[in-house]
């Protein structure tokens, strides 16, 4: 029979994709949800939903009770956050609850879902590896900085307390059923509405996110315990990005802007978001980022994992067709 899992995340948009995969790979699956939380996302699917939150341990423990592994995914991923304690909240001392509730139960396996927000992207422009480690005072921003704490408090539980866990590292997910959505899925939404007349020069690493969750799902049996394993597709520049998104839709494609004159636009951009609680789309953390474009190589994980990306078209294909079924897109 197969091994239960505890998943962390499951409603949100990776963390569904997760569900479906174990479900499809005949795990039984149990799923730690805030009760207030919508579960759509996983209608139709064989979870057992146990109510709780990252940031209280005894439903964390609650939750792994019986569980032989885990496949942490839960994290607050956001550019900007007015007040970081939240955020550190979930995704650090979340992720150690978690990691230590599956101590405790002595799971054989736990998958921790980290991020390429972990990595440093190369000054030369190749892409990065598992060996580009940041550092928390390397990372840009609080949700970068969170997930790279997250990520060595796993590895320290590893070589201290002989913690079974394995590390993935998805690089940009997209893709159906991004509810929130999720910031790159926002750039998806918002250039399909006509909305992204322009942009600043970077690139992206994207895979579709049903690859990302096999992948996180191979994990489990496949991974090396301790490592890094990054889950990702094809680096896309920025622009070629937003020009697929004009073409499906028959607009004139966005025009290139220089980084310099934004800094005001995105202190403005911010100042605004803090007075309305409105996620802003420019912001001075994301014109940090743009300046090396975030290109990784998904070559260990899939010699290890046996790790498949199909063509990043094919995912923004899906984002565009899930928008316009939620009824998020006109056509």
């Amino acid at each position: 029979m197969a091994e239960t899992v505890m998943l962390t995340g499951g409603t949100g948009f990776l963390g569904s994709a997760i569900a479906r995969a174990l479900a499809g790979a005949g795990h039984p699956v149990r799923a730690l949800v805030r009760p207030d939380t919508p579960r759509a996302v996983l209608d139709g699917l064989p979870v057992e939903f146990i109510p709780g939150d990252l940031t209280d341990a005894a439903s964390v423990a609650e939750a792994m009770r019986g569980c032989e592994a885990a496949i942490h995914c839960a994290a607050d991923y956001r550019i900007f956050v007015p007040d970081p304690a939240r955020m550190w909240a979930v995704n650090v001392a979340g992720t150690e609850a978690v990691m230590r509730a599956a101590l405790a139960e002595g799971c054989r396996r736990i998958v921790h879902v980290s991020s390429v927000a972990t990595l440093k992207p190369r000054a030369d422009g190749k892409p990065a590896t598992e060996a580009d480690a940041a550092t928390p005072a390397q990372a840009i921003g609080p949700y970068k900085r969170s997930k790279t704490e997250a990520e060595r408090l796993v590895e320290r539980l590893v070589a201290e307390a002989g913690l079974p866990a394995v590390i993935v590292n998805p690089s940009t997910p997209i893709g159906p059923r991004d509810r929130r959505p999720t910031p790159t899925g926002r750039i998806i939404l918002e250039a399909a509405r006509g909305k992204m007349p322009a942009y600043v020069d970077t690139g992206l690493n994207l895979v579709h996110v049903d690859d990302v969750a096999a992948g996180c799902v191979a994990a489990l049996t496949r991974g090396e315990i301790g490592e890094r394993h990054i889950l990702g597709g094809q680096d896309v520049p920025l622009g070629e990005l937003l020009a697929r998104i004009a073409a499906i839709f028959g607009r004139r494609r966005p025009v290139r802007l220089p980084r310099a004159p934004l800094w005001p636009a995105a202190l403005a951009s911010e100042a605004w978001a803090r007075a309305t609680g409105r996620e802003p789309m420019l912001t001075l953390d994301g014109l940090r980022m743009a300046a090396r474009p975030m290109y990784f190589s998904s070559a260990k994980a899939a010699r290890v994992l046996g790790h498949w990306a199909r063509p990043w078209q094919e995912a923004v294909g899906d984002a565009v067709t899930w928008f316009r079924e939620e009824g998020m897109l006109r056509r």
